[in-house]
């Protein structure tokens, strides 16, 4: 197993902290909100007010369960069109109130299924990149795990995009890329490997803005060191993008996804 694929692995482990974990370690007093004030609620998109340190914020991210009943609960992290209208909702009552935006991103991709399609999952989903491409309000994103296709981007137009170590982000699964590409569904470390979807990968290719250190022995067993980090950076990083004037803020948020290319060799 190559190192990228080894990242995949541990992505997707069933203890990986969660990001209602998350938002318990790093922020006080969070208030979640739920629905979309269109269809209904969805679990794998959970959403509030909360503080960080005396800092209003609007937190948003995708849930995982660790067991099954969990993952039914939340759809196995695969938000429907109702979650990303919940968070669009959420997003856009922060920019009102100028408080600053941090979403938590783990995913395998968006609900594929016939529902959902129905209800306008890809209209969600481009509306969500619009709206977050123009949001008058400081957006950061933390990759925690999976990031899959347009599922995890749209949380991710953001000012600065940071990854846990073993966080992955790509257009698709390598289990997709080596079936559709390849037609062998059996090279799928080296899809991985081609990909380009690590921390470091991303990194390097300025996808990515931050990397956070994992423990050897794994980030369930260190969540407090770890989210201390995070704290740590976001009070440290908050201040000056609030401080920016927000026609300067969404210019830089443009021009930063408007320089990417394809890594795939």
């Amino acid at each position: 197993m190559n190192e990228s694929m080894r990242s995949v692995t541990i992505a997707r482990q069933i203890d990986r902290p969660s990001t209602k974990q998350f938002i318990e370690e790093i922020f006080d007093d969070f208030m979640e909100f739920h629905g979309d004030r269109l269809f209904g609620d969805d679990g794998a998109v959970i959403g509030g007010i909360a503080s960080l340190k005396g800092q209003p914020v609007t937190v948003i991210g995708i849930q995982k369960g660790h067991t099954l009943e969990e993952n039914v609960n939340c759809n196995f992290g695969q938000p429907n069109p109702e979650g990303y209208r919940k968070a669009l909702r959420l997003m856009k009552q922060a920019e009102k109130f100028k408080r600053p935006v941090i979403t938590f991103i783990n995913t395998a991709g968006a609900f594929p299924g016939v529902g959902a399609e129905e209800r306008g999952q890809g209209e969600a989903i481009a509306r969500n990149l619009m709206e977050m491409s123009r949001l008058k309000t400081p957006i950061i994103s933390i990759f925690i795990g999976e990031g899959g296709s347009g599922g995890a981007l749209a949380l991710a137009v953001a000012d600065q995009v940071w990854m846990l170590e073993h966080a992955v982000y790509s257009i698709l699964s390598p289990e997709g890329f080596s079936s559709i590409l390849w037609k062998d569904p059996t090279r799928v470390a080296e899809a991985a490997e081609k990909m380009k979807m690590t921390a470091k990968d991303l990194l390097e290719n300025h996808v990515a803005d931050r990397m956070f250190a994992e423990p050897e022995d794994g980030l369930e067993n260190h969540l407090t060191d770890v989210t201390a980090e995070l704290q740590k950076t976001l009070l440290e990083e908050i201040p000056g993008l609030l401080a920016m004037d927000p026609d300067e803020l969404t210019r830089k948020r443009y021009e930063r996804f408007r320089q990417f290319g394809s890594f795939v060799e």
